[in-house]
């Protein structure tokens, strides 16, 4: 991460450097646009914090590490639709849930849900992109996170 950071530096004083003006215009526009999506952002952030509160792991371990497979990935899917968080907080969650009887089948639908699909984020992607756009984009990803799932599932002898 700090690499990029680092990348991000040295390309805006490049930037400062060739042109001033051109540059303060380029951040003061992107200001203005993060200004714009700020609120929405900090909703979707507010929702997410709540509800991670409210699921605690053992609630999520038991209702992903269930005697049926299919329903197990189902649920877990749907969670990971309807939860947002980065990958480093996912991931190191997911080694949690393997630890406590969760399948590779269920983690691996669970975590493509988690980065693939955003029903949270539903509003904000409707503003920018439209409503068709956004429930394509929606059903494309959690019906590709399904078919990871299953993939995985077979790779790992689970189904």
């Amino acid at each position: 991460m700090y690499i990029l950071f680092a990348l991000t530096g040295t390309g805006l004083i490049l930037s400062l450097l060739k042109d001033r003006g051109k540059t303060m215009d380029a951040l003061k526009t992107a200001w203005k646009k993060f200004s714009k999506i700020l609120p929405a952002f900090l909703t979707v952030l507010i929702l997410i914090s709540v509800i991670l509160y409210l699921l605690p792991d053992h609630v999520i371990s038991a209702a992903l590490a269930g005697r049926n497979k299919y329903l197990s990935l189902l649920s877990a899917s749907l969670i990971g639709s309807i939860t947002m968080m980065p990958g480093f907080v996912a991931y190191p969650l997911c080694g949690i849930l393997l630890k406590k009887g969760v399948s590779y089948m269920v983690l691996s639908g669970f975590t493509t849900t988690l980065m693939m699909v955003g029903i949270l984020t539903i509003p904000l992607e409707r503003k920018y992109f439209g409503i068709k756009v956004t429930v394509i984009r929606n059903v494309t990803g959690f019906l590709m996170a399904l078919t990871v799932a299953l993939i995985t599932g077979l790779i790992f002898h689970e189904i």
